[in-house]
């Protein structure tokens, strides 16, 4: 990345301002904005998240919030009430209250002197998910946002499920949550209150795993907040990215498809990162974007922001199969609309272990003249164990590594070598016509790039809980025995199959610890009949619609300094016992100890996972989340450290947690759950 110290505005900043809320409550917000604003007001951007400006994210923040604040904007990045130096609790995410505060914090923006009364809003995760559910309400001064990772579905396209099964993200996610929620504020910010805010907090935490488990459904706590419930709710200007390495990708497509507004869509190779800090790269010029898309829905520019492609996607080459990637060969290409004119929906039908690509032969296998071919499948819970992560940080190496050790337990179709290159851009789709051996099954179903020596590569993925099968979000049983036309879409993608290589299509019964698999294994028929993969092609002759140069150089301001203390800590490890036949998954994020030069605070962050089964016992399968943080000066030392256990049987989750809080090595607080969830239909 190119650091920009030269900018059109000099900006100052601003680093602990107090915004009162109307029942009282002050959130603390850092702000940035140009020296000339006090006698030439300016448009305010907002970004709102839990992860603690004053040291968390305060890298990232110093890199894109300066260089907006330098091209004529006021940017506040705000700590969400109850984290960092705001007071108040933060207990779960995307509530009520923290759209009503995001509305005043906007009103409040517009109405100083140094505002000119527009606002915008932006952010990554947590930050875009908040901009496009603030924007539906449709506060006044909301002129445009900027989102990336984000869902307009918290049900069916977030960390918590996936086609009606739980992802384990669902625990790791409220792992961290539940310690980020319940670290304490800065004193240095706050002042002697820190302790009183701190054990406020403390006092009401919860392991946030056992409200998400209460909504195993699509009921109205997933409806709150979910853009998909009306997208014509959205009525501002729209600019959504994405990486296919993320578990957001599927969100900018479909929002491009079904809102009404000026919008525009970027997808690149990236895992869970803005696009200017890509990983995979290529990294892009995106603060250039934004400044660009601002400019023009803000401040009335007419910059041809809104000319060529609707999207720009980059379009993957064949890759070996790694957990981890520098950069991504590829291109960007572009769309001028989608759905896309240029992209054909080819269905490929299922026989005989073949994905058959040939027309002559898919006319009969339609025919039904044939003895019905059957394959049945159940797979050991080893299945998975090569999966990656839900959505990729790329720190540790979080990628789906080689997928042969996944298909030898998996119903594996695939083509013949490719005697051309195919290119695919969009979402695949599976229809199966099925039966189960219980009431209860799922599906996970992987389309994967095949290199002449053998490797296969995972390009993407779906799953499906069968009893989900409706789309409703309502379970319904399963009739052992009788058949069922389902369809499992997987997540979207662009990607080259190489001449030569082949095309194949895993299935299988299990996917963990990827997906918290159902109560107990099912043997699953699959029907050749009506059963087909569908891809999104698209023709080597179709246009780009790019220019020569679609992007600039990365680049940002200079963060600002920060001393490594103690090492770091990456670890990413499968191990299986084969005389117990013990298998584990185990995670480790450690940041090490850091110091915050330009405040003096030091902080250390460690994060551990680990998911447990012994051999093919469904109730066997365990699930942990621990987390220490500690914040120190040379007179203030604290740490939380969290810890928070799932189960399962038959019949319920079981959620064992700790909470624990130290003030100068002294254990100040502790708190413990043993509480159960009955299972319905996950």
């Amino acid at each position: 990345m190119r650091h920009v110290d030269r900018l059109p505005y000099a900006v100052q900043q601003e680093d602990h301002v107090t915004i009162t809320m109307s029942d009282g409550v002050r959130l603390s917000a850092r702000i940035w904005r140009p020296t000339t604003s006090d006698r030439q007001p300016v448009p305010a951007i907002l970004e709102a998240v839990p992860y603690r400006k004053n040291d968390l994210t305060s890298t990232r923040d110093a890199i894109h919030h300066p260089y907006i604040a330098g091209h004529g904007y006021a940017c506040a990045r705000v700590d969400l009430r109850g984290t960092g130096e705001s007071e108040g609790v933060l207990l779960d995410e995307y509530l009520e209250q923290e759209q009503r505060d995001a509305e005043e914090v906007l009103a409040w923006l517009a109405a100083q002197p140094w505002c000119d009364g527009t606002t915008g809003m932006m952010g990554i995760s947590w930050g875009g998910f908040a901009a496009l559910q603030v924007a539906a309400r449709r506060p006044p001064s909301l002129g445009a946002i900027v989102i990336a990772s984000f869902t307009d579905d918290r049900y069916a396209d977030d960390m918590h499920y996936v086609g009606g099964a739980m992802l384990s993200d669902n625990l790791a996610e409220a792992g961290t949550m539940f310690a980020y929620s319940t670290c304490p504020p800065d004193p240095a910010a706050v002042g002697e209150s820190w302790r009183g805010m701190w054990h406020e907090r403390l006092d009401s935490a919860r392991p946030w795993v056992l409200e998400w488990l209460r909504h195993q459904e699509r009921d109205d706590y997933w409806r709150h907040a979910s853009l998909s419930e009306d997208y014509g709710a959205l009525r501002c200007p729209v600019l959504a990215s994405s990486g296919w390495a993320d578990g957001y990708s599927n969100a900018v497509t479909r929002l491009l498809s079904r809102v009404d507004v000026p919008r525009k869509g970027l997808i690149g190779p990236w895992s869970h990162k803005l696009p200017h800090l890509g990983e995979p790269g290529p990294a892009i010029g995106y603060l250039q974007e934004v400044v660009r898309w601002w400019d023009h829905w803000l401040k009335g520019v007419e910059n041809g922001v809104m000319e060529g492609p609707m999207i720009q996607a980059w379009m993957q080459e064949s890759v070996p199969p790694s957990t981890s990637y520098q950069e991504r060969p590829g291109r960007w290409v572009g769309e001028p609309s989608w759905p896309s004119p240029h992209i054909d929906e080819v269905v490929h039908p299922l026989r005989d272990h073949r994905i058959v690509c040939g027309a002559g032969e898919q006319a009969e296998a339609g025919g039904g003249q044939a003895a019905e071919r059957v394959h049945t499948v159940q797979s050991p819970l080893s299945v998975g164990q090569f999966a990656g992560k839900w959505a990729s940080y790329n720190a540790p190496p979080d990628l789906p590594y080689d997928q042969r050790e996944e298909d030898g337990g998996s119903l594996v179709f695939e083509t013949e070598p490719l005697a051309d290159r195919v290119e695919i851009l969009g979402a695949p789709s599976v229809d199966l016509l099925v039966s189960a051996s219980r009431e209860s099954a799922q599906v996970a179903v992987r389309l994967s790039d095949v290199a002449p020596d053998g490797r296969a590569t995972r390009v993407t993925y779906g799953v499906l809980n069968l009893a989900h099968r409706s789309g409703t979000g309502r379970p319904e049983p399963l009739e052992p025995g009788e058949k069922y036309r389902v369809r499992v879409p997987l997540n979207g993608v662009a990607q080259v199959f190489p001449a030569g290589h082949r095309i194949r299509l895993s299935l299988s019964t299990s996917y963990w610890p990827l997906v918290w698999p159902v109560a107990a294994p099912a043997c699953l028929s699959v029907h050749e009949s009506g059963s087909g993969l569908t891809l999104p092609i698209r023709p080597a002759e179709a246009p780009d619609e790019m220019p020569r140069v679609p992007f600039g150089e990365p680049e940002g301001c200079e963060p600002p300094e920060v001393t490594q203390l103690t090492e770091p800590e990456q670890a990413w490890t499968v191990s299986r016992n084969l005389v117990d036949y013990h298998s584990a998954l185990d995670i480790v994020k450690d940041r090490g100890l850091q110091r915050f030069e330009e405040n003096g605070i030091e902080v250390g962050l460690r994060a551990c996972e680990k998911y447990t089964s012994v051999a093919d016992d469904f109730g066997s399968v365990r699930g942990e989340s621990a987390w220490t943080m500690r914040f120190r000066r040379p007179d203030w030392d604290v740490r939380v450290e969290t810890r928070t256990i799932l189960t399962s049987d038959d019949t319920a989750f079981h959620v064992d947690a700790t909470l624990d809080g130290y003030e100068n090595g002294r254990r100040v607080f502790s708190r413990t759950w043993n509480e159960s969830v009955p299972r319905c239909g996950v």
